[in-house]
């Protein structure tokens, strides 16, 4: 079984930044593509970013690129979403997952979740 617990969501400006991480249980986790979803109220889930296991490959939403990163320390289990350039439009809650299945953009692919944190940007 693979836990994942989200930290560091926040109320802040647009313009702002935050870096949200990822606490991960041992099992599976070092091998395992990480990514970050995020669903605000009345909206469907959407994909953020995705990281492979190895670091090497990664992906973004349109949406988000050249703003967020997306990291990961295999070695301490943990992953981070370092968000720069806040809108508004940003707001909603931020979750992270893993999955087996290589980089990917839809939920499907992921098989543990955590169960998020609140991202709040305001004008």
């Amino acid at each position: 079984q693979v836990r994942m617990v989200e930290s560091g969501g926040g109320l802040v400006q647009a313009g702002d930044s935050l870096r949200l991480s990822c606490a991960a249980s041992e099992r599976g986790f070092r091998n395992y593509v990480m990514a970050w979803f995020r669903q605000a109220p009345g909206k469907e889930r959407e994909f953020v970013a995705a990281i492979s296991w190895g670091g090497g490959t990664t992906d973004y939403a349109d949406s988000v690129k050249g703003r967020f990163t997306i990291s990961r320390d295999n070695a301490k289990n943990t992953g981070t979403l370092q968000m720069n350039s806040l809108k508004p439009e940003d707001t909603a809650v931020y979750t992270c997952a893993a999955g087996a299945r290589g980089v990917q953009s839809t939920a499907v692919a992921y098989d543990y979740w955590g169960q998020g944190t609140q991202v709040t940007v305001s004008s």
